[in-house]
């Protein structure tokens, strides 16, 4: 349940519009969520075998540093801080303003305003304590699958005129892989959240048996539940309709029982994208929290409020920064960084199986536990798939992957400048 949680947020009800307009063709588009879905299964079976080797709180950041050192670690982290975690959170928001502008009858131009005092009032609320956050966070989960079951029991049993399936606009070739690079970006962005889990190993029982299989088992049911969303979304609308819609899961309840059906769905996933901005407002600000006081961030981000005891400064710089991603760009702009970040750290942290598998060699150690299957294959897969969207984010919009790439090294003075003022014995220089 921790990996689908993480998972399942706002990117399923608006990425396969994306998709489909990237793709050109229903049967490309759906090949292209069961590509995803399988590269998704195979980072889950390597951060399986990562998280059984190193079941520790922190994640890919406690992989790389042992791998790679602190340096790769600190630039995981910051990449974290800035761009993929107030990105997603930027995003999601985006979406639940997007469905919760008709239902409130407000023009569309209302969305980023809407978005961004979604992300004002959620900051408040998780300032003020855990237990209002948590609280609000339990029922939002429940409607957020709720949502979902409505959306895929209709798409599948309400009949819909026979439409031949249409080929493809995109040229063979090489076309189709430039447009399935394209198309990958918004995929992956929505199967992502996974590796989210192996961030508390510590806190999981017999992690080095229960974390592999949670992860597997995991994202095998979201590949499921996404393909059939899918189909939902393509019998109702059409590959054009999908396409050009902003609100697909809206458009599709609309196709089946009209107007009703559009403000049913709509107000569902409206509560279950508050819900996910909700949720990542109450975890990112604890990460800024942990790495203020390990000394990677100014001291004051690390403290708690003295009265509700919650890390104040830091929710406030991280919704502050939340705030600036989102008026900054489209929800498609946010993908593209968050996607583009995202990946190259996802490659490197797979990469690391490469050195402990050497070192295990030269040690004469035979490691037990939960092994990668077929390995060096998969994880060379893997690595090679990271490229590829990483080398498709870019050509998708090089804009959008320069700017990406600019905030990304910004980290390396910010690194160079900490370790040059830090001080045996003040870890908190």
């Amino acid at each position: 349940m921790a990996v689908i949680g993480g998972i399942i947020g706002g990117g399923i009800f608006r990425t396969p519009a994306a998709v489909a307009e990237r793709t050109g063709s229903a049967s490309l588009a759906l090949a292209t969520w069961g590509v995803g879905g399988v590269i998704a299964l195979i980072g889950a079976v390597c951060f399986g075998e990562l998280g059984a080797r190193k079941p520790k709180a922190g994640g890919s950041y406690v992989y790389l540093r042992d791998a790679f050192g602190p340096g790769a670690a600190f630039l995981n982290a910051w990449a974290q801080l800035l761009i993929m975690l107030p990105g997603g959170t930027a995003a999601v928001a985006v979406v639940f303003a997007g469905y919760a502008v008709p239902l409130l009858g407000l023009s569309p131009a209302a969305t980023v305003p809407l978005a961004v005092g979604a992300i004002v009032f959620v900051a408040g609320v998780n300032y003020l304590g855990v237990t209002p956050a948590a609280v609000m966070q339990n029922v939002f989960v429940i409607l957020k699958l709720a949502a979902l079951a409505i959306l895929i029991v209709v798409g599948l049993t309400f009949a819909v005129p026979y439409r031949p399936l249409p080929s493809p606009t995109v040229s063979v070739g090489s076309g189709i892989v430039v447009a399935l690079g394209a198309a990958l970006v918004p995929v992956l962005f929505t199967y992502g959240g996974w590796q989210n889990t192996n961030l508390i190993a510590e806190e999981i029982i017999a992690p080095e048996r229960n974390l592999p299989r949670a992860l597997v088992l995991g994202v095998l049911g979201v590949v499921v539940v996404y393909l059939l969303a899918n189909i939902t979304y393509l019998r109702l609308l059409t590959a054009p309709g999908l396409a050009a819609s902003t609100a697909p899961a809206a458009d599709a309840m609309r196709a089946a029982w009209g107007p009703r059906g559009a403000d049913l769905i709509g107000a569902g996933i409206a509560v279950s994208a508050f819900g996910f901005l909700n949720l990542n407002t109450l975890v990112a600000p604890r990460m800024v929290q942990a790495m203020a006081q390990d000394g990677l961030l100014i001291r004051r981000l690390g403290e708690l409020h003295p009265r509700h005891r919650t890390p104040g400064a830091a929710i406030l710089v991280f919704s502050a920064w939340t705030i600036v991603l989102t008026v900054s760009g489209t929800f498609n702009q946010l993908v593209d960084y968050v996607v583009f970040g995202d990946w190259i750290f996802f490659g490197l942290a797979v990469a690391t199986l490469f050195v402990y598998r050497r070192r295990d060699r030269q040690a004469g150690i035979t490691a037990t536990g939960f092994h990668v299957p077929g390995y060096p294959v998969l994880p060379a897969v893997f690595v090679f798939a990271a490229l590829y969207v990483v080398a498709s984010s870019i050509g998708a919009n090089p804009r959008n992957a320069a700017i990406g790439t600019v905030l990304l090294l910004l980290g390396v003075p910010v690194y160079l400048l900490r370790k040059s003022v830090r001080t045996p014995g003040r870890p908190d220089a």
